[in-house]
C-alpha cells in the first residue's frame, strides 16, 4: 500500500494584495494567508488515493517561518493523517533551491515513501522547479505535469499532459509527482474534519534538526523587486470615412502590428 507524502506551501492570498497606482508597489498590509490553491489539488489527489487503498499512509509537509503553524489545521482537515513542518526564520528569503533542500531533508527524516506529491507550481511564485529539485535530492524520478494518477498494487500510473497530447507513464518505485489542477477538485472540509484535525499529530523540524548547512540554506537567487503591472493601451480609434474604409484601416493597422 502506498506511503504518500504531500507537500504544500502557505502563501499570501493574492486577492488581498493591493497595488499602489502611483508607484506600482504591492501592499501586503491587509493580506491573509492560505494553502496555495494548486497545492490543494495535490492534497486532494493524495487523499483520494489514500482513501481507496486500505493500509496506505498520507502525511503533509510544509516549509516556512513560524506562521506556517497556522496552516496545519487546514492541511490536516483535508485528509492527511499527520503534518510535518519546517520552521525557518529566513524562509521569506528562500528560493526553490533552499526550499527543496529543506523539504527533501525532512522527507528523508520522515522515512520511506512511494509517492511525493506537489503542485506543478505555487500560486505566489510559480517557478515550477520544486518537484524536479526534490526528486534529484531524493534520487528518484520526477513525473511532471500529471493530469491523472492511479494506483494498482505496487504500480502507479500517471497521465501527463503535454500540450494537446497525453503521455502515460507507469512507475514501480518511489517518485515525485507534480500535479496539474485538473488532477482532482479539492473538497471543502466539513466541521467534523476541521475539529478532527486538531487531534492529529504535528511535528516541527528546525533547520538544525535536518542537519542543513549554510550552503544548503543560502539562496542562489534573490528577488530585487515585485511590482504591479499596468496595461498601456494605444486607444487607436477609426472614425473617419465609411464603415468599409474604417474596416480597411483597422485591418491595415493590425497587419502592421503583425497581428494579421
Amino acid at each position: 500500500m502506498p506511503k504518500i507524502i504531500v507537500c504544500y506551501k502557505w502563501v499570501v492570498d493574492e486577492q488581498d494584495i493591493r497595488v499602489n497606482q502611483g508607484t506600482q508597489e504591492l501592499d501586503f498590509s491587509r493580506t491573509k494567508k492560505k494553502i496555495s490553491d494548486y497545492d490543494k489539488n495535490a492534497i486532494e489527489i493524495g487523499t483520494q488515493i489514500w482513501e481507496k487503498n486500505e493500509g496506505s499512509t498520507l502525511v503533509a509537509v510544509s516549509y516556512g517561518d513560524g506562521d506556517v503553524k497556522s496552516s496545519l489545521k487546514d492541511a490536516l482537515s483535508r485528509g492527511p493523517e499527520e503534518a510535518f513542518w519546517i520552521n525557518d526564520d529566513n524562509a521569506a528569503q528562500a528560493d526553490s533551491y533552499v526550499t527543496a533542500n529543506a523539504v527533501a531533508a525532512a522527507i528523508k527524516k520522515i522515512g520511506d515513501f512511494d509517492m511525493v506529491l506537489c503542485a506543478d507550481g505555487s500560486s505566489d511564485v510559480g517557478n515550477q522547479q520544486f518537484a524536479n529539485r526534490v526528486a534529484a535530492l531524493l534520487d528518484v524520478p520526477a513525473i511532471t505535469a500529471t493530469a491523472e494518477l492511479t494506483v494498482e498494487g505496487t504500480t502507479i500510473t500517471a497521465k501527463r499532459r503535454l500540450g494537446d497530447q497525453f503521455e502515460t507513464v507507469s512507475v514501480a518505485g518511489p517518485a515525485v509527482y507534480s500535479v496539474l489542477p485538473e488532477v482532482a477538485t479539492p473538497r471543502f472540509p466539513s466541521i467534523k474534519q476541521l475539529m478532527g484535525a486538531k487531534k492529529k499529530p504535528q511535528t516541527e523540524f528546525s533547520v538544525a534538526d535536518l542537519g542543513l548547512d549554510a550552503t544548503q540554506t543560502t539562496p542562489k537567487t534573490t528577488v530585487s523587486a515585485v511590482k504591479g503591472y499596468t496595461m498601456v493601451r494605444k486607444n487607436i480609434v477609426f472614425n473617419e470615412g465609411e464603415v468599409a474604409d474604417q474596416v480597411k484601416q483597422l485591418a491595415d493597422a493590425l497587419a502592421k502590428e503583425g497581428l494579421l
